[in-house]
């Protein structure tokens, strides 16, 4: 099962009846990436009222949030809901407020942090993430142009290419298409190209 994130670091503010509010977030995939994020924008906006986070990890499904001083439930929680709402997940999220002199109300601050969590995740680029592995194979000049023809059929990343004796292919395939490739390699190769698993785990793939 996959799943989706950013690709980097984004920020985004705006202005709200005085008060400023920016919007960060980052991808994180370790609570302790999280709460170093956390600490940084704590010691970059030192001179706010507020810096507000929430974050979701895959690691342990975690989900954490503080209002760090706003009334209970109109910061923290926003900016989580936002998180979720927008299929987020690896991500850290902090919401820095400067108080402008006129309050908002509950009501008022809801829609601002969750306003101020909105545009970070518009300012980033998400990623889609899903379940891959690295494979390695080996294979004579004879089948490559074969070989070239099949990787595109089954949404394959070539990582690497090192054309010597033989041609020796890193690759990229998501679980899901590796028995269907495989099969076709054999077919192709009368059995002569037996992949390696490299790795496996999470990565970005493209669409196929």
């Amino acid at each position: 099962m996959g799943y989706t994130t950013i690709r980097a670091g984004a920020q985004d503010e705006f202005i709200e009846r005085r008060s400023r509010f920016i919007g960060h977030i980052l991808p994180v995939q370790q609570e302790e990436q999280a709460v170093a994020f956390i600490e940084q924008m704590r010691q970059q906006y030192w001179d706010a009222n507020h810096n507000v986070y929430a974050y979701i990890l895959r690691e342990g499904n975690l989900r954490r949030y503080s209002d760090d001083g706003e009334p209970q439930g109109t910061a923290g929680i926003p900016v989580l809901e936002v998180l979720q709402k927008e299929g987020l997940t690896d991500v850290c999220a902090v919401v820095t407020r400067y108080f402008g002199g006129i309050l908002l109300g509950g009501g008022g601050l809801v829609r601002a942090y969750t306003h101020g969590a909105k545009i970070a995740v518009d300012a980033a680029e998400r990623v889609s993430m899903c379940e891959c592995r690295t494979l390695r194979l080996v294979s004579d000049y004879g089948l490559y142009g074969k070989l070239n023809y099949l990787l595109p059929q089954f949404g394959i990343l070539t990582l690497n290419a090192d054309f010597g004796a033989a041609v020796t292919l890193t690759l990229r395939i998501r679980q899901e298409q590796q028995p269907g490739f495989e099969k076709k390699l054999q077919e192709i190769s009368a059995g002569g190209i037996v992949p390696e698993v490299l790795q496996e785990g999470f990565a970005e793939m493209p669409e196929v």
